[in-house]
């Protein structure tokens, strides 16, 4: 089905249960952000807005390291694979942002592309294994593990956010509007 915007977001069904409910609003928020981004060169994809250094590059790698390191690594408890793993996160704490620019669109795609299969397969496999309320393998700092229902809504609330900021960078390089 394709939304009246002319993209290809499939909006979530109304009276689903909990897991088709979250999944469905994960996709359909992951789905409005490719549309924001599809399309660009590189230096679309470099964009920034007023006094922000905010780009749709930088946003692509940053949600792909997002969904890794909640997804692959806290929920499934796999080591955290390239680019990410080899990261002086101290001396660059905004790495997956900053080091945008130097990807190709091709790469960033990938590795978006890439990070949101792994996070479907971990998400289907904690489902079949504990269901919504099975806990992340690996703790927080202090010691804190997630459900696997906060994950998913905070992957919610991550794509909502970043969408907004995506609707203003994408209307400022060639007008394209839609919520």
């Amino acid at each position: 089905m394709t939304d009246a915007d002319g993209s290809d977001r499939v909006e979530p069904e109304f009276a689903a249960d909990e897991v088709s409910t979250l999944r469905g609003f994960l996709a359909y928020q992951r789905a409005t952000f490719a549309w924001k981004c599809e399309g660009l060169d590189a230096r679309a994809l470099a964009t920034t807005v007023a006094a922000s250094s905010m780009t749709l590059g930088g946003m692509l790698k940053h949600l792909a390291f997002v969904e890794t390191q909640w997804v692959t690594h806290r929920l499934a408890g796999r080591a955290m694979p390239q680019p990410w793993a080899s990261v002086d996160w101290a001396a660059d704490p905004d790495w997956d942002w900053t080091s945008a620019a130097r990807d190709t669109p091709d790469r960033l795609w990938s590795l978006w592309r890439g990070s949101v299969g792994d996070s479907d397969a971990a998400i289907d496999a904690a489902l079949d294994a504990v269901g919504m309320d099975g806990l992340t393998s690996i703790a927080r700092g202090d010691g804190a593990r997630f459900s696997l229902r906060w994950v998913v809504v905070h992957l919610i609330e991550e794509y909502a956010r970043h969408n907004g900021h995506a609707d203003l960078i994408r209307e400022a390089i060639d007008g394209r509007v839609g919520e």
